[in-house]
């Protein structure tokens, strides 16, 4: 008998095109509260449509728990730490196969710290939507924040003149392991960009390590928002040098800028040299019609549709594979390196922040891993002490 799969996330597209995520129930009803929730926050709070994706997933694995364990979801909050545990050791349940229930504790976890951070986050969002919009009662923002103060924060969150102040801090959260972050080195890019066989990858791979765009800025790209000419005014537009504009809009790809503010990336002659040769080969294969998106699918089904977010992330992984690397180098591994190669190259921290689009020098700090030559250099930059012992200057 085939096991039904309960409680999932499942997206939705509006007569406007306009799209998001929401949770349905085993008879494939809209969760209320949760679709109410969930669209707030794609278009009251202008959050990216992956944002409610994972948002819907977490709210899913909630919901799921409650059931199986009959809990009142309002009132699951003040058992979060049950829940933790069954995230911990519950695997995913499958269309047509029933999960394999662990014995907990002991057992081999199937989600990380992170992931069930990212779930929490997710419940937490909810109820506190459910107690606004009084489906939950007061109490619970009680059971899943408690009151802290702001003598814990960094100096950087704190402010300068803020003085003490109150905020809520979530109880139930798990710490996580520290992660590496790391960039592509040099050598990384040009075997990535060796291993393209096409005009159009050529380009992908320089938007993403050569201008620094994210994966989701270079697929949301409109040939509208290319500006090549030296002198681009005949259209509108005082930026000089060749550019391109990075705007918020909605896209049928799911491309989603993170900013809310639009910003100009200049480019250089390599990579206006590779705009030259993509197009080229876009008219070759679809003449002089097909969507306004920059980046289109040319050589497989189907054709001239614009490339997806996803679809840039799996490029990378191909080229990587067929480059002979060691590791997986991802988009945002090459926008690092973008950002880090112009710090090394004399790059000011404004100027790092206006090339990424980044709204505060502090944001473009983990985008520069100084080269370590750099950082040799600075050391031997150092003068040496006065020897010890040796003859004081007059005072």
């Amino acid at each position: 008998m085939k096991q039904e799969l309960p409680m999932r996330a499942f997206p939705v597209m509006l007569p406007s095109g306009q799209r998001y995520w929401t949770v349905l129930d085993d008879g494939l009803e809209v969760v209320p509260v949760a679709d109410r929730w969930l669209r707030n926050l794609r278009f009251g709070r202008d959050r990216a449509e992956l944002t409610t994706k994972s948002y819907a997933g977490g709210v899913a694995l909630y919901l799921r728990w409650c059931r199986a364990t009959s809990r009142h979801w309002p009132e699951g909050g003040r058992d979060l730490g049950l829940f933790m545990v069954w995230l911990k050791y519950t695997p995913a349940a499958r269309e047509g196969v029933a999960p394999v229930v662990q014995p907990g504790p002991g057992g081999v976890p199937v989600r990380g710290e992170r992931r069930i951070n990212r779930v929490l986050v997710a419940v937490r969002g909810l109820l506190a939507y459910a107690v606004s919009a009084g489906e939950a009662p007061r109490g619970v923002l009680g059971q899943i924040y408690e009151l802290a103060d702001s003598r814990d924060l960094p100096a950087e969150a704190a402010g300068e003149d803020a003085g003490l102040f109150y905020r809520l801090r979530p109880v139930h959260r798990l710490r996580e392991p520290v992660v590496e972050v790391d960039r592509a080195a040099d050598a990384e890019l040009v075997a990535i960009f060796g291993a393209c066989r096409n005009a159009r990858d050529r380009l992908v791979v320089l938007l993403l390590g050569r201008v620094g765009l994210r994966r989701g800025q270079a697929a949301g790209l409109r040939r509208s928002d290319v500006h090549l000419l030296p002198d681009s005014r005949a259209l509108g537009c005082d930026y000089p040098g060749a550019h391109v504009h990075v705007r918020r809009r909605e896209n049928v790809n799911g491309a989603w800028p993170k900013s809310r503010q639009a910003w100009v990336a200049p480019l250089d002659f390599l990579t206006v040299s590779a705009f030259d040769l993509y197009y080229e080969e876009r008219h070759r294969l679809l003449g002089d019609g097909g969507s306004d998106f920059l980046l289109v699918n040319l050589f497989r089904a189907p054709v001239g549709v614009p490339m997806s977010p996803e679809a840039i992330g799996e490029l990378c992984e191909r080229l990587g594979a067929r480059a002979g690397l060691t590791r997986r180098v991802g988009p945002h591994m090459a926008r690092r390196a973008f950002g880090s190669n112009v710090a090394d190259a004399g790059g000011s921290p404004d100027e790092v922040q206006a090339l990424l689009g980044h709204q505060s020098p502090d944001s473009s700090g983990p985008y520069r891993f100084p080269d370590p030559g750099r950082v040799r250099a600075a050391v031997e930059r150092v003068p040496s002490p006065r020897a010890f012992g040796g003859q004081e200057e007059d005072r």
